[in-house]
């Protein structure tokens, strides 16, 4: 082959490294109280990908939870900070991060956490209505059909099974399409069967909608299904 006929390749432009979603930062929480000093966490670090999926493992008492309510911007950390979507939470006062939360956060409990005097629909209504959206009532609606619970739109939480208030839940916390879910052991009440259907439901509607999802959880075949596992321990991370 002569010289002439090489074609020169065209250089590679370099990919932009994708920026976190959230970003862990140095996050230490202690409690002091009469008899000394306790430090739940220790300097913790880590950063997640948006559409990244981690479970949290831990034992009881290891601040999981605590650490998913420093992610949301629900407690503050005692040093160290955390970055949400490049914003620094602890930087805004507590009006900012129930903002920021609004917009961008949605959440899923073990306890579920729904409204006992407003029915199915109107639990999911709620976050719709709150940012003012004029498809509430429509939104919604599919979203509970999507769930399985187009039967119930009119059930009040307390004639609904675990599992349905699991999945009123679900429906509310996806229904504003957030760029994260935090879950806390969210199978926690329910039998392993209903809990088994509610995990394949989240995993599905977050695989759909590209969320970033953190989950707390206790059980390791649940935290396997995720992409990463982070184990506190100690109040230390790894993973």
């Amino acid at each position: 082959m002569s010289e002439s006929s090489v074609t020169p390749t065209e250089p590679v432009a370099p990919v932009a490294p994708v920026a976190p979603l959230i970003a862990v930062e140095g996050v230490c929480k202690s409690v002091t109280d009469s008899t000394g000093t306790l430090d739940i966490l220790r300097d913790i670090h880590f950063q997640l990908a948006p559409k990244e999926t981690v479970a949290i493992v831990g034992a009881s008492g290891s601040g999981k939870s605590t650490l998913l309510s420093i992610i949301a911007g629900l407690d503050t950390p005692t040093r160290g900070t955390v970055r949400l979507a490049g914003q620094d939470l602890f930087a805004l006062d507590e009006d900012g991060r129930a903002a920021l939360r609004a917009q961008k956060i949605g959440f899923v409990f073990q306890s579920f956490q729904l409204m006992g005097n407003l029915t199915a629909l109107e639990n999911v209504m709620l976050p719709l209505e709150l940012a003012d959206r004029r498809d509430a009532r429509k939104a919604a609606t599919e979203m509970l059909a999507h769930v399985g619970l187009s039967e119930r739109l009119g059930h009040y939480p307390k004639v609904l099974s675990g599992g349905e208030q699991q999945r009123v839940a679900l429906a509310r916390a996806f229904v504003m399409q957030p760029a994260v879910l935090l879950a806390d052991e969210p199978t926690g009440s329910l039998d392993f069967a209903t809990g088994e259907t509610i995990m394949q439901l989240m995993f599905e509607l977050n695989r759909e909608q590209g969320t970033t999802l953190v989950l707390v959880t206790h059980d390791r075949a649940i935290a396997q299904r995720c992409e990463r596992v982070i184990t506190i321990e100690a109040g230390q991370a790894r993973g």
